[in-house]
């Protein structure tokens, strides 16, 4: 699997293409494009690399993360597929905007296809395991990919850090217990790539974060 990383939007969000070299399908998670170049990076980059996206994939539905969900599920005719515990935040969209006073058109929307811990998704034939990790928000998940090495954690677990969790339905120690017990015991050499910032590894962040030490 190989995987390239747009950083998009005011708040710095990690947008990720991954792809499968063989049979070039792909899947874009976290599109949170807001305007015309931010697209444009996203379509050209697609175009350059032959890639066939078969997957929408959304870790949780905070708003920075979901900006450009529409326009990708348009452009590529895929579903969007997220946990259905955070449908809601995807419909309140408009409202999450106004709240951060931003300058940015934005459009309710919900889920098509639901994901919940233990599915699996793939890319040709390699797997993507969807690890529920709540507690950022009630829906979030986790993106593993086990042969590849790989986890994209959303908004859950950073390097050195944790996501908040003072947004509407979030909890402390919930998200504690799932970083604990879902994403701490995957191997330790596991990349990190998380939903902002830079990327570590599940072996640094389980002996060096002190949110979770």
């Amino acid at each position: 699997m190989k995987i390239s990383r747009f950083t998009v939007n005011p708040f710095g969000v990690n947008s990720y293409v991954m792809w499968d070299a063989d049979t070039l399908e792909a899947a874009i998670v976290d599109p949170g494009m807001t305007d015309e170049a931010e697209r444009k990076a996203l379509d050209s980059f697609i175009e350059r690399q032959g890639l066939k996206p078969v997957h929408l994939i959304n870790t949780h539905m905070h708003l920075d993360h979901i900006f450009g969900n529409l326009y990708v599920k348009e452009k590529y005719g895929l579903d969007i597929k997220v946990h259905p515990a955070d449908d809601f935040l995807g419909r309140s969209l408009e409202d999450q905007t106004a709240r951060f006073h931003l300058p940015i058109k934005a459009t309710n929307q919900g889920l098509d296809v639901e994901l919940h811990d233990g599915d699996r998704l793939y890319l040709g034939t390699e797997p993507i395991d969807i690890i529920s990790v709540p507690g950022h928000s009630p829906g979030s998940v986790a993106l593993y990919c086990p042969e590849s090495g790989f986890v994209i954690t959303g908004d859950a677990l950073f390097r050195g850090s944790i996501g908040r969790t003072d947004l509407p339905m979030g909890d402390y120690p919930t998200l504690i217990a799932a970083i604990r017990d879902r994403l701490l015991t995957l191997p330790p050499d596991t990349v990190v790539l998380p939903g902002h910032g830079p990327e570590s590894t599940i072996g640094q962040e389980k002996s060096s974060n002190p949110y979770i030490k």
